[in-house]
């Protein structure tokens, strides 16, 4: 296997395995982070309300000015829905029993 900085001299091949997927489901994630952004800064958005006291979808602004604006329950929401993701969902399937 391809190793050009030799961070695997002692692993075997079914770790290099393991890091390979690992790797090409975290590019897959921020292709879809990158994708996200995109239709974000195009002006599309959610209907409604993102929470209950009435802040719209569409009165978030894009990138990093979210965080200061959804407040930490928000936050805290997605972190553990992104959780629950990584450790339910995306789990590594093989087809073996």
């Amino acid at each position: 296997f391809y190793d050009p900085f030799g961070m695997l001299d002692d692993a075997d091949q079914e770790r290099f395995d393991r890091l390979r997927y690992v790797e090409i489901k975290h590019g897959r994630i921020c292709m879809l982070g990158v994708l996200g952004y995109l239709v974000q800064e195009a002006g599309i958005r959610l209907p409604g309300a993102i929470n209950y006291s009435g802040l719209d979808f569409s009165a978030v602004p894009n990138g990093f000015g979210a965080l200061s604006t959804i407040g930490g329950a928000g936050i805290g929401q997605i972190v553990a829905f992104i959780g629950f993701l990584e450790l339910a969902v995306m789990k590594d399937v093989t087809g073996e029993s």
